[in-house]
């Protein structure tokens, strides 16, 4: 076979890089509107259902009751994940290395589906209050769209997915197109009540919105998925396609359109650029290296998706190299891999509650009660930017009189009463993205695949600080008003990328100056090439980000198609 004949079959119309949410949505899009699609993940495979091993087991279907053997732990920082239930998700030690200048957690989800198997599901949009964020304080560049650019297409996304949650009429939280939201325990709604009571139209507790069905639609039931069981073991891959994820949805339904190509274990090392005239400025394709052979294979496309998640998409465009681009893919003005951001969850708190003894809770739900952000919506109140979201849980646990033996041991362990209310926050605020706290590629070391290690240089600013200070503060005080008892808000000190929110480094924005891409998100000097997973993004927002991830992303690959129908790209 000669070169010519390889190399036809190993080009598509699009490639795809990245399989999580937002990678599957651009996966869907394209293949929808006819495109031949490439989609590349660089770990293994995960079949929606038949690679879910410990989906709905109950406790005593594990060998250790949940716990991992010493023996087998290793130096994981993957904490979060490190029980028999979560373990095949853990990503090995040795399989990508980096620097941490500064400390760091970089979780990942290097499996088909990425970390659409692991998210949180919770999905609330932005509005204008947070688009209009950078320009009214003057910190960031101004972000080149508006909610307006994007209403129709979180409708479009709501709609494929399936949004569970209230419609609450608030102009810092627009109102999402949404199926019945799941029950919300007393206690919840007990400091809903008081928060109502001591501060009006100031703050308001909600229902969390999350990516779970409770009403499926036809299109759910077309995806194969059905009705949200209340299970709360969504980190093992759902059965029953009852939350959103690319496995349950998105890669199926661009599978049925027979124009996808899905190849797992393909490590991206760069994106093909060559300086000829016959190209016009654009990329030719991307280079792969084979997870299980180490054989480098190159692939052509018209245009190129770039989701392999934020910390990644900026990697592989640091590596993309060549004579017209030295400093990376599109880094004609140095910013590349600058102002990455994340979101602050270091405050905590909780409490305990010693009314409501004759309710107790039954079953279980996926999702929890919400402040959304109330701190400098309109003005600049506080002397710190931005703002934060809290998240509230609360419960009531079963417990067991143990200091006593014998036969009444026995009895009270098997018998437990129901003990006292309690009730948790934390905080999820809006990190300001700075230039120095960025990432970068290694010139001595690399990881096994002898592909430059990422060097993570981020830490926490003064205007941190001050917003957790704040809200230790204002948690306090709701708590107090509630009447809950001993009360306990903390700063955790955790460090940057704790929750797995990073963003930025490939930020949007109308000037070739102060950005990498355009409303469009396609990189300014290089216009196939489109960028729309957290890396894009100018601004942080307090709001979980993976809803407008996808909103982005299908708003842009449906211009990508129009553009390539006009023969611009």
């Amino acid at each position: 076979m000669n070169l010519e004949t390889t190399k036809k079959k190993r080009t598509y119309d699009a490639i795809v890089i990245g399989s999580g949410a937002s990678g599957g949505w651009a996966a869907k899009e394209l293949c929808e509107k006819g495109l031949r699609t490439l989609v590349l993940d660089r770990g293994r495979d995960v079949r929606h259902i038949e690679d879910y091993p410990t989906a709905s087991k109950a406790p005593y279907d594990f060998e250790f009751r949940g716990t991992v053997p010493l023996r087998l732990r290793g130096n994981h920082r993957n904490g979060w994940a490190l029980n028999e239930a979560t373990r095949q998700w853990v990503l090995p030690e040795d399989e990508q290395p980096f620097i941490q200048e500064k400390p760091f957690r970089w979780f990942r989800g290097y499996h088909v589906g990425g970390k659409s198997l692991l998210w949180a599901r919770q999905t609330q949009r932005w509005s204008d209050l947070d688009f209009e964020g950078p320009v009214r304080d003057g910190f960031a560049v101004d972000w080149p769209i508006r909610y307006k650019d994007l209403e129709p297409w979180y409708d479009h996304v709501e709609r494929f997915i399936g949004v569970a949650g209230a419609n609450d009429g608030l102009a810092e939280l627009p109102d999402s197109i949404s199926q019945p939201p799941f029950d919300t325990s007393c206690i919840e709604q007990h400091f809903r009540d008081s928060i109502r009571k001591h501060y009006g139209n100031e703050r308001h507790v909600i229902q969390a919105r999350c990516a779970h069905l409770t009403d499926p639609q036809p299109v759910h039931y077309q995806q194969g998925r059905t009705r949200c069981m209340n299970q709360d073991m969504c980190n093992r891959g759902c059965i029953y396609g009852g939350y959103f994820s690319s496995n349950a949805s998105t890669l199926p339904w661009a599978a049925k359109t027979g124009k996808m190509t899905l190849r797992p274990n393909s490590i991206v090392h760069s994106i093909i650029y060559k300086d000829k005239k016959r190209f016009k400025n654009k990329a030719r394709g991307v280079r792969v290296i084979d997870r299980l052979t180490g054989e480098m294979i190159d692939y052509y496309a018209k245009i190129i998706f770039v989701n392999a998640s934020t910390l990644n998409t900026n990697s592989i465009l640091l590596n993309s190299v060549s004579s017209r681009y030295p400093n990376g893919l599109g880094n004609d003005n140095d910013l590349l891999g600058k102002y990455i951001s994340w979101h602050n969850y270091r405050g905590k708190a909780n409490a305990e509650f010693e009314g409501l003894q004759d309710k107790t809770t039954s079953g279980r739900s996926p999702t929890n009660s919400y402040i959304p952000r109330f701190r400098n919506l309109y003005n600049q109140e506080t002397d710190f930017l931005r703002g934060y979201a809290i998240g509230i849980g609360g419960g009531r646990g079963m417990v067991s009189e143990t200091d006593v033996i014998g036969d009444q041991l026995r009895d009270n362990l098997l018998n437990p009463k129901p003990g006292i209310w309690h009730i948790s926050s934390w905080m999820m605020g809006e990190t300001v993205p700075i230039e120095s706290n960025h990432v970068r590629l290694s010139r001595e070391a690399t990881d096994k695949y002898g592909i430059p290690q990422l060097i993570v240089s981020c830490e926490w600013t003064e205007n941190d600080d001050k917003m957790v200070k704040d809200y230790i503060e204002q948690s306090e005080e709701m708590f107090r008003l509630a009447g809950f008892t001993n009360i306990r808000a903390v700063d955790t000190h955790s460090p940057p990328g704790s929750d797995i929110h990073e963003m930025g480094g490939v930020r949007m924005g109308n000037d070739p100056a102060t950005s990498l891409v355009n409303k469009w998100n396609q990189l300014h000097t290089c216009k196939n090439v489109f960028v729309t997973d957290g890396a894009c993004m100018t601004s942080t927002g307090t709001q979980n980000p993976t809803l407008t991830f996808m909103a982005i992303t299908a708003r842009a690959a449906n211009y990508a198609v129009e553009e390539l129908n006009k023969q611009n790209l």
